[in-house]
């Protein structure tokens, strides 16, 4: 199979995907924990600022999450559950 119709089967099933035809789709769900970004922060150790400049999102975004406004979702939540367990992996990455 060409390359092009590799990317376009592709792109076929995830159409279907999409339109909730779901027969021959592998599916991999992930169960992030709860998270409580204002602990996680606390253990890096970093302001609020700091913080929310390291993971790239704006400081009032953080403090919603903080407060309970707003919940992490998506990648946020990913990367936030992975500094729960490492404090240090952006820093770590990021050098």
């Amino acid at each position: 199979m060409t390359e092009y119709r590799s990317v376009k089967k592709g792109l076929e099933e995830a159409l279907a995907f999409a339109h909730g035809k779901t027969d021959g789709a592998t599916v991999h769900e992930i169960e992030l924990p709860d998270i409580d970004v204002a602990e996680i922060r606390r253990q890096t150790g970093l302001s609020q600022g700091e913080f929310a400049r390291s993971i790239g999102v704006a400081r009032g975004t953080l403090l919603n999450w903080e407060h309970g406004r707003r919940r992490p979702t998506g990648p946020a939540q990913v990367l936030l559950a992975l500094i729960s367990k490492r404090p240090s992996v952006v820093q770590e990455l990021l050098r």
